[in-house]
């Protein structure tokens, strides 16, 4: 693997992490009523490239399921994504 696949391999890493932490903070305080993460600041992470670990917090945690923003374009996203990236490891 080429170094700038490494880079771009450990970038969505730390993003998915990041959103799938963010998601599950957010639930933890929603169920006990405190502050919580602001929609766009969760849209933010998953633009920029933590639409699967969103994802899979959405699915796990129950969160933001009702919301049909989240509920189709994390899905969405997450595809573009995921995509985006296998093209780009063929193209290597």
């Amino acid at each position: 693997m080429p170094l700038w696949g490494l880079i771009l391999f450990t970038y969505f890493s730390v993003m998915n992490v990041t959103m799938y932490i963010m998601m599950w903070t957010d639930k933890r305080r929603a169920v006990e009523e405190k502050w919580r993460i602001k929609e766009r600041t969760l849209w933010t992470v998953a633009f920029l490239g933590g639409a699967v670990g969103g994802w899979l917090a959405m699915r796990l945690f129950r969160h933001k399921t009702q919301h049909k923003a989240f509920a189709i374009g994390l899905p969405g996203l997450s595809i573009v994504y995921l995509t985006m990236l296998l093209l780009l490891e063929g193209m290597f």
